[in-house]
Order: structure tokens, then C-alpha cells, then sequence
């Protein structure tokens, strides 16, 4: 067993960096974390989609500070909460199949990989909820429902909201808290992290490790980080900037942050000291021009995820092809999609699915998408592809059309 270090600058890192609200206290959890025991701790994901984006980095870069500091840690993915869905804001979610699920997480243990380790003296462990949720018979669900009230689930925000709209709420999605709320129980942890879109959820967990096990659990909500549309990042919509992304892509979605969200990139997203980030703030407001420190922000978000050398490569590659135009052989991808295609479907297609198709019609509304030095905006539009064919997305991506015979 790895032998627990008390580093009061990691741990005050870890109370302080990103982090929204902690419970029943910051003080309290950092006596727990000073005492020198070894606690267990864990972070959980939905696979609703297939790609871990920065948004997620947040809550896994402070699993990666317990794991330095000697203590237990787990990466859980929910896949058997997956098939209930945490409940939407709007409308509930469509269950999702088990082939989704498995397809979904097939890679996530390596797109955490770059920020945490699943090896070594004190490895994160991979697990999932299947492996106990899929065990409860119907007295185990109808005692657990029993910690909970209508009134109760009617006080999350987002089920108020529905009913406000007379919006329907799934049975199913009143379920969800309590399920996610037994696996503390279940792992019989001491911490859960997580965005502050889960802190109902989290604490449901709260109270059911007081009932169930007769133990504190505390909860370190993380603060959100919207994507570069300024829009909550979403595993759904495919609107962030992925842990599985490039390096010059990662780059590139950074650079397109607006320039009001570079301190809370900066602040969430990198560690630069939080010193540093309040004078660039002031320089911002003194009139300085930002490019620089989005520039900076890019930087550091690549080097986080991916290393120096390659968030200097991707620096240069932005600077060459974006801010100098210089578009050489190297930045064009191949792709062999041939024929009379929808614009929107080649490019899904050309993209790997990354990008959601609402995401690309308005990209292409807006003027984001050139064929052959043609401006297209028609997101309906059929084109015919064929060899030679060259597309631009954006300002970074540029797609040539291959023969598929070669």
C-alpha cells in the first residue's frame, strides 16, 4: 500500500483549484486530508458519449492530485446508469442500447490515460457500476427508493423547471439519483468529485452512505467550463475540446474560446499560478490585447493533455496555418468519400463523427465551409465529390478528396 503523503500545497490545490463548493466543509475535508489516512475517492462518467473532453480534465486532474498524494482512487464509468440516462434539462433522455454504451467507452481508459495513471505504485482503478447495479432485485430498489421522497427529487432544479413547462419527468429519471447515489455505497468511499450539475445527485450519495454505512462521505462539486461556443461542453453534442482530439485541434478549439472566457480557461484548464492569472486579468481590463494570453491558454492546455513538445508543435502549426495562411501539403487530409453526398454528411463523415451534425449546419450557416475557394452556406445542399475535391471547415481543417479506387 502506497504510503500517504500530506503536502499542504497539493492539498490546498486540490481545495481550492476549480472547485465550487465542498462538503459538509473545506476545513473539514482538510483535516481528513491532513491526518495522514488514506481515503478512497472517485469521479463518475456517464458513457452518453464516445470522447472525454477539458471539462472532464477538471474533475480527473484533482483524482490525479489524490493519487499523488498516496490515496485510492477510482475512474467509474456508469454503464448501467447510462441505460437510465441522467435526467436532461429539458426533456428526458432516450434510453440508450448496451451496444451504445460499450461502444461509447471502448476508449476512455485511454483518453483518461493522458492525465491519470492506471499503472504503477498506486494505479486508478477502472471500474463499473454494472458490477453491482446489475445485482439489485426488486426489495434492494424498493428499500433504496425508500431513502428518497417525491418532494425531495422535486427540489432538483431541473424537474421544477419541466413541470413549470408542463414538460413530462420519466419515472425512471427519479431513479437515477438513487442509483448513482448507491454507488458510494457501494464502493464504500470516502469523496466523490464532480461538476456541479451533479451535487443533487452526489449528495443523494451523501445521505445514503450516512444510512447505509453510518460514514461521512464528502463531495467536491467542480466548477463548469463552457466549450469554445460558450455553451456547456457535452459528450452529446460533441462540442468540446476532446481528451482524444490532435494536439493542433486542441489548439485550434482553444484559440476559438471568445475573450471573455481566458481567465476562467486559464484559471480551470491549466496551472498557471492563480497570481499569474489575476495580472493578465488586469492587464486584459487595462486594454491589452488578449491574443497573447489565449494564445497562452492554448499553450498550456495542449501541454496539460498531451506534453511541451507537442503543444509546441501545435502553437507553430496554428501560427503557420491560421494566423500566416500557409497551408501546405501536410495540413490537408485525405479522405475517400466520392459522389453526389450531402454537404453536412460528408463532412460528419470526413470529421469521424466529432463534430455533431447541428454543430457543422451552423458552422456552414455561418460561412465556415468552402468548396474548391467556394463559400457554401446551404447546410441542404448535395454536392458531387470527386478527386481533388478540396473543402475547408473551419479555419483550421482542410479535407481533400482521394479516388477510392487507389
Amino acid at each position: 500500500m502506497p504510503k500517504v503523503r500530506t503536502d499542504e500545497n497539493l492539498i490546498n490545490k486540490f481545495l481550492e483549484r476549480g472547485v465550487d463548493s465542498i462538503y459538509p466543509s473545506r476545513g473539514e475535508l482538510k483535516k481528513k486530508l491532513m491526518s495522514g489516512e488514506r481515503i478512497k475517492a472517485y469521479q463518475g462518467f456517464d458513457p452518453s458519449g464516445p470522447y472525454l473532453h477539458i471539462g472532464h480534465a477538471i474533475g480527473i486532474r484533482a483524482l490525479r492530485i489524490l493519487q499523488e498524494l498516496g490515496h485510492e482512487v477510482i475512474f467509474l464509468v456508469g454503464d448501467f446508469t447510462a441505460l437510465v440516462g441522467d435526467p436532461d434539462k429539458d426533456t428526458s433522455r432516450p434510453l440508450m442500447t448496451e451496444e451504445q454504451i460499450q461502444k461509447n467507452m471502448s476508449e476512455w481508459k485511454e483518453q483518461a490515460g493522458y492525465l491519470i495513471d492506471f499503472e504503477g505504485s498506486n494505479p486508478v482503478k477502472f471500474m463499473r457500476n454494472s458490477e453491482w447495479l446489475s445485482k439489485i432485485g426488486l426489495a434492494d430498489l424498493i428499500k433504496l427508493m425508500s431513502n428518497a421522497t417525491v418532494q425531495q427529487m422535486l427540489e432538483r432544479d431541473l424537474f421544477a423547471n419541466r413541470l413549470k413547462k408542463n414538460n413530462p419527468i420519466g419515472l425512471q429519471e427519479f431513479i437515477y439519483p438513487l442509483m448513482q447515489g448507491f454507488d458510494s455505497v457501494a464502493m464504500a468511499v470516502d469523496l466523490e468529485i464532480g461538476g456541479t450539475d451533479q451535487t443533487f445527485n452526489m449528495l443523494m450519495g451523501r445521505e445514503l452512505v450516512k444510512r447505509y454505512l453510518g460514514k461521512e462521505k464528502f463531495v467536491r462539486t467542480n466548477e463548469m467550463m463552457e466549450a469554445p461556443d460558450a455553451v456547456t461542453m457535452s459528450k452529446t453534442k460533441g462540442n468540446g475540446i476532446n481528451l482524444s482530439d490532435k494536439p493542433e485541434e486542441m489548439y485550434g478549439k482553444a484559440m476559438s474560446y471568445p475573450d471573455e472566457l481566458i481567465i476562467k480557461g486559464l484559471r480551470l484548464l491549466t496551472d498557471i499560478p492563480t497570481q499569474e492569472i489575476w495580472e493578465i486579468n488586469k492587464k486584459i481590463d487595462a486594454g491589452e490585447n488578449p491574443m497573447a494570453f489565449k494564445k497562452l491558454m492554448a499553450y498550456e492546455i495542449v501541454k496539460i493533455i498531451r506534453g511541451e513538445k507537442e503543444a509546441i508543435k501545435a502553437q507553430e502549426h496554428f501560427e503557420r496555418t491560421v494566423q500566416k495562411k500557409d497551408i501546405s501539403e501536410e495540413d490537408v487530409e485525405t479522405v475517400k468519400i466520392t459522389g453526389n453526398v450531402p454537404l453536412v454528411e460528408f463532412l460528419r463523415k470526413a470529421l469521424n463523427e466529432t463534430v455533431s451534425a447541428s454543430q457543422i449546419r451552423r458552422i456552414v450557416e455561418q460561412g465556415g465551409v468552402e468548396v474548391n475557394g467556394e463559400k457554401i452556406k446551404d447546410t441542404k445542399i448535395e454536392i458531387e465529390f470527386k478527386a481533388g475535391t478540396l473543402v475547408k471547415f473551419g479555419k483550421r481543417k482542410y479535407f481533400k478528396v482521394e479516388d477510392e479506387i487507389k
